[in-house]
Order: C-alpha cells, then structure tokens, then sequence
C-alpha cells in the first residue's frame, strides 16, 4: 500500500450524484475519475463544452460510470440554476457540489487591470456563491438532507500571498463562506468542508502560471518538507472521503494537504535549514565557549 493507492472501499460513493465545477481537467478531472470508480454519478462542468465532453467520454470508458458534461459558466447565476435543472433532470438528485472551478494569475498586483482582478473573484467567489445558493436553497425547499459542499481553497486563504492577491482575496472569502454555513445550514442537513491543496501540478494550470522554464527556476519540491508536490490521487482520496458518509461528522473543517509547505512558509526561522552542518559545528562550539565563560 502507498499514498498513490485509492483508499475507500468498492461503492462507497454509491448511489450519490456529484456536481464538480471545473471537472473538465487538472484535479477536478481527477477527483472526478475516483467518483466514478467508488460508484458515485457525477455532472461535470466549466465553460469549455468541448474538453468536457472528450473528458466524460474518457472516464466513463475508464471506469464505467455515468459523467455528465453540461458547460456553465459559475459566474452568472442563470446559467448555474439552468445545469443545476438538467442535472435533476438526468439524475433526479444532488447530494454533493464539489466547488472546484477557480482562475489566478501571478503578477505583481499593481500590473493587473481592474478587469482581471474582478475575473478572478468573479470565478472563484461569485461562483462558489452563486452554486451554493442554488444548490442549498435548493435542498432546503426540497427537504433534502445528507447534503454536502465541498469547496477547493488553498493555504494562502487564512496567510494571504503577494502576486496572487485576486486569488488570496477571493479564497479568503470562500474559506469565510464554508465555515459560515457550516454553523447555519447543519440544520437543514447540510455539511460544508474545504481542501486546501499545495502544490499537485497539472499542466494546464502550471503551465499558465508558470510558463517557459519558470517551472525550472521555482522548484516547488524545494518548498515542501516531505520535499515533493502531491500525487492526485492522494487529493482525489481527501475528497472522496470528505463527500461520503464516512466523515458524516466532519462539519466546518479546512484540511490542508501539503506536505508542511504552508508551515515551512510561515515559521520565521526555517530558513536555517539552508545552513551546512559545518556551519552548525561552528556555531555549536561558540555557543558552548560562551556558556564556558
């Protein structure tokens, strides 16, 4: 066994039907795929139909589950409420809104436009609204209960991060939202979770934010204690946990998956681990030569 191994039991998602925004590729491809293998019948969604449909025909011959692509674009509220119809439509329920669609930019803040600023929030924390409110109003018309949000944050939501404010300021907000509804919304049912992933590089993405050999330059395994970026599937086993019933009392909880990077990041003295050992002799010995006096 090894943390690449898929780790909940045959079914286990069985009988649930999964909404992941943004699940046309990168990780939302990814935890789409375990979805389907643990049973589970998932509608994927962004605003690109074409890469859906080739990645639902893609998992549905992998895993022999049922992948629904319907293209939506989270930042208007219209569209959400019409895939939110042909998902019900399909599959008659909801029980899980994976919030997973997201957009960034590194740039220093003072180069983006007001423009790309407010795309990113549109994306990230409109979106999140704007699928949570019709989802949750949803359920609690309905009376739907064992319903669940999971929403995709980062570590830089509770610390904030210069070149990515956008994203800094609009997980921020989607961190607040979870734990918020978490408290008021239990009572209908519903639990809200979140995921703050480190590095788990995919190309799409990483090739956006880092293009040319910016990869190359910025080591992010460097970055990590447990010095490498994380495994998909070690992501996609966090999440199919957090949506099953196995974590039915798990409510309000932001769990970081990172292999110490944001800690490593935040302590004021773990730069020193760059100090050689012949250097840490030396020290030792005028440390002890002081003590001696």
């Amino acid at each position: 066994m090894s943390y690449k191994s898929k780790m909940l039991r045959d079914n286990a998602l069985k009988g649930k039907t999964i909404v992941v925004t943004g699940g046309g590729s990168g990780l939302g491809k990814a935890m789409t795929k375990y979805f389907l293998e643990l049973g589970a019948n998932v509608a994927i969604t962004s605003r690109n139909l074409e890469k859906l449909q080739n990645t639902a025909k893609e998992l549905e011959e992998e895993t022999s589950g049922n992948c629904l692509p319907i293209q939506c674009d989270v930042r208007h509220y219209n569209q959400v409420e019409a895939m939110h119809k042909i998902v019900i439509d399909k599959f008659g329920k909801v029980d899980v809104l994976l919030n997973n669609a997201a957009g960034n930019f590194i740039s220093p803040t003072e180069r983006l436009s007001a423009n790309a600023f407010d795309t990113v929030i549109d994306i990230v924390l409109k979106g999140t609204k704007n699928c949570t409110l019709v989802f949750g109003k949803y359920w609690i018309d309905t009376k739907q209960t064992n319903t669940n949000v999971l929403n995709i944050v980062t570590t830089y939501a509770w610390t904030g991060s210069g070149y990515v404010v956008p994203s800094a300021t609009a997980k921020a907000g989607v961190l607040a939202m979870t734990r918020s509804l978490a408290v008021e919304w239990a009572k209908y049912g519903m639990r809200f979770n979140a995921i703050a992933p480190g590095p788990f590089p995919t190309k799409g993405a990483w090739d956006r934010l880092l293009p040319g050999n910016l990869k190359d330059k910025f080591d992010m395994t460097k970055k990590v204690p447990l010095q490498r970026v994380g495994e998909h599937q070690e992501l996609a086993n966090l999440a199919a946990y957090l949506v099953s019933d196995f974590s039915a009392y798990v409510n309000g909880e932001v769990i970081t998956i990172d292999g110490g990077e944001w800690l490593k990041g935040a302590g004021e003295f773990n730069m020193l681990e760059d100090i050689p050992q012949e250097m840490w002799d030396q020290l030792e010995m005028m440390i002890r030569a002081k003590k001696s006096k």
